[in-house]
């Protein structure tokens, strides 16, 4: 079976590029939403996903989906920093240990409103088991016994009374901000203070956490299931990266379901709309659609050939859906994270993923949208395709068409516009009044397409 040659659906988007535009920016539309919904979680999950060490443990209450619930006793921070042999120790033999307070306080935002901001109770240890993913970048860090604190960058942009050299208020007492700091992870949403200091502030009487340097070598697995069972000190332990993994999981999944939701709802208003402009354009390319029938061309080739064409306008929507999105990557924003019921702050992720999704996204709603004007242009027959528009006439013409099917003859006896053939005859121009006569070796028969 003969198929159209790919220049026809290629030509005919450029020929009518105002359509095909509009419908193209109908579905750039819809994909650069999606997308950007995707860099979003793309963006959210980094920061989660690419920060925590495995040679870092998490210890908290049993039980406990995260820091927020947890709360350790005394006795059980003392038995864990001091006498754990799987607590690595620096080179004057302290433990690489540090118990921790956490809350949310609700404060101001510059631009108006509130947000729960993160306030983080730490040790000297805590500073010293970050590493280089911790950097003090404008100030400087804690005085430790002191009512100061340091705070992240996002939260110094974001946050009232955060700014370097601004007093915070904290329950009653006033921290004296100090220092500004960056954080290769979702701690750069945080305020660190000193943890006796905020705890007193704060009236915790508890710790929520110990973090701690493991011995290299430590199964992190085995020493879960001992410490979940032991009476002296029981505490559920997890690696910092899988605690940080499992905290991503609820906003996650909701904004995936909001990119699938508002795309699906934008994208039925696209299809829409590429559906109508194509229909309406078919109306015009009744001629092209009967002499490609007449030339021996079958139903399914011109079906391709359409949906073709949809899908060169879907490409074009997708490029500008991609390019849409473009500016947003590295763009900072903030979040609730449901599982602590604090906000995060992290930027738009628009990688390689995100404008694949986008351009898969776009085909299919320009496929979709073009899948109904295919199928009628297909059910066409030539005769009813030939008779549209046949007031013409200047002067007699006879025209011969050589293609892969058998010789086609044409006897019009007027035409008034100019008729241009391109190739094996790709597109006519003008409307014909005549008779169509088969080539005998075909069957010879005559149509009556008299208008």
């Amino acid at each position: 079976m003969a198929l159209v040659p790919i220049r026809y659906p290629l030509r005919s988007a450029f020929v009518r590029w105002r359509s095909s535009l509009f419908a193209a920016i109908g579905i750039g539309c819809t994909v650069a939403v999606f997308a950007g919904i995707l860099a979003l979680r793309a963006g959210f999950d980094e920061i989660y996903a690419e920060s925590g060490s495995e040679d870092v443990a998490l210890y908290m209450r049993p039980g406990a989906t995260s820091e927020g619930e947890s709360g350790l006793r005394d006795e059980v921070v003392e038995v864990i920093k001091k006498e754990r042999p799987e607590v690595a120790r620096d080179a004057g033999g302290e433990p690489l240990a540090a118990a921790e307070t956490y809350l949310a306080l609700n404060l101001d935002r510059v631009g108006g409103g509130s947000t729960n901001v993160p306030i983080r109770g730490v040790e000297e240890a805590s500073i010293k088991i970050q590493g280089d993913l911790f950097r003090i970048v404008d100030g400087q860090s804690l005085t430790f016994g002191a009512d100061e604190i340091i705070v992240g960058r996002s939260v110094s942009e974001r946050i009232q009374n955060c700014a370097l050299g601004d007093t915070l208020l904290v329950n009653v007492t006033p921290f004296r901000v100090v220092g500004i700091f960056e954080h290769d992870g979702p701690y750069a949403s945080e305020i660190w203070g000193d943890v006796d200091r905020i705890g007193r502030a704060l009236d915790l009487g508890a710790r929520q956490r110990i973090v701690a340097k493991l011995v290299p070598g430590t199964d992190v697995k085995a020493l879960a299931k001992e410490l979940e069972e032991d009476k002296r000190s029981p505490a559920k332990v997890l690696t910092e990266r899988d605690y940080l993994n499992s905290q991503k999981g609820v906003v996650g999944f909701t904004l995936a379901f909001l990119a699938v939701l508002i795309s699906t709802i934008m994208g039925v208003a696209a299809v829409l709309g590429a559906t109508t402009t194509m229909l309406a354009s078919i109306g015009s390319r009744n001629r092209e659609v009967g002499i490609f029938l007449s030339l021996g061309f079958g139903r399914f080739a011109i079906f391709l050939a359409f949906l073709i064409e949809a899908l060169i306008v879907g490409v074009f929507g997708g490029i500008i859906g991609a390019i849409a999105v473009l500016p947003f990557d590295g763009m900072q924003t903030g979040t609730t994270n449901f599982q602590t019921f604090t906000e995060v702050s992290f930027a738009f992720r628009v990688g390689p993923g995100v404008l694949l999704a986008a351009l898969i996204g776009a085909v299919i709603l320009g496929v979709l949208g073009g899948v109904i004007p295919a199928w009628r242009a297909a059910r066409l027959l030539p005769t009813q395709a030939l008779r549209r528009r046949t007031d013409v006439g200047s002067h007699g013409a006879e025209m011969h068409v050589r293609c892969q099917s058998p010789v086609v003859h044409f006897r019009a006896n007027r035409f008034r516009e100019r008729t241009r053939w391109n190739g094996n005859a790709q597109r006519v121009t003008g409307t014909v009044r005549a008779s169509f006569v088969r080539h005998p070796a075909r069957g010879a028969r005559k149509v009556p397409v008299t208008g």
